[in-house]
């Protein structure tokens, strides 16, 4: 018996989902094991290699909403891992960096995080697996500059 494909079977959005999911699902018990929530990471991963972000670029970046992260910064400047000031163009703005602490905490992480990708993308391929994230920074590109996200 020959079945025809389900609608989600070729959906562009169902499928950047699905692989997201799965990809992410491994990573995830490293992350908790190291005593981070997920939206912990995210933050501590955006942060890696900035001097700063606003909350608003953060809640951008991690997917939540600006109540959500200005809530998860404040527990994680009580903890020592991030610190908060007020940018100097604008008072009511918050920048967001990673303390010394926060970068010793992240750090480990960073590197689990590169092999995890390197063993996920080896069945691609080094071309295939660039040109797979070319393809995908210029959707979220596209789709940023539109507001659609």
């Amino acid at each position: 018996m020959i079945t025809e494909p389900g609608f989600v079977d070729d959906y562009l959005a169902y499928l950047l989902a699905r692989a997201s999911h799965l990809i992410s699902s491994e990573f995830h018990a490293v992350v908790e094991a190291s005593g981070l929530s997920l939206m912990e990471w995210r933050v501590m991963a955006s942060l890696s290699g900035k001097d700063s972000l606003s909350i608003n670029e953060l809640a951008s970046i991690v997917l939540a909403k600006q109540p959500t992260v200005t809530k998860l910064v404040g527990r994680m400047q009580d903890a020592g891992w991030v610190k908060r000031c007020d940018a100097a163009h604008d008072k009511r703005q918050s920048l967001v960096s990673l303390t010394a602490a926060g970068r010793r905490k992240v750090q480990p992480l960073l590197k689990q995080a590169k092999a995890h990708e390197a063993q996920v993308v080896s069945a691609l391929g080094a071309d295939p697996a660039h040109q797979l994230k070319v393809m995908l920074e210029r959707l979220i590109a596209t789709h940023t500059s539109r507001g659609d996200c």
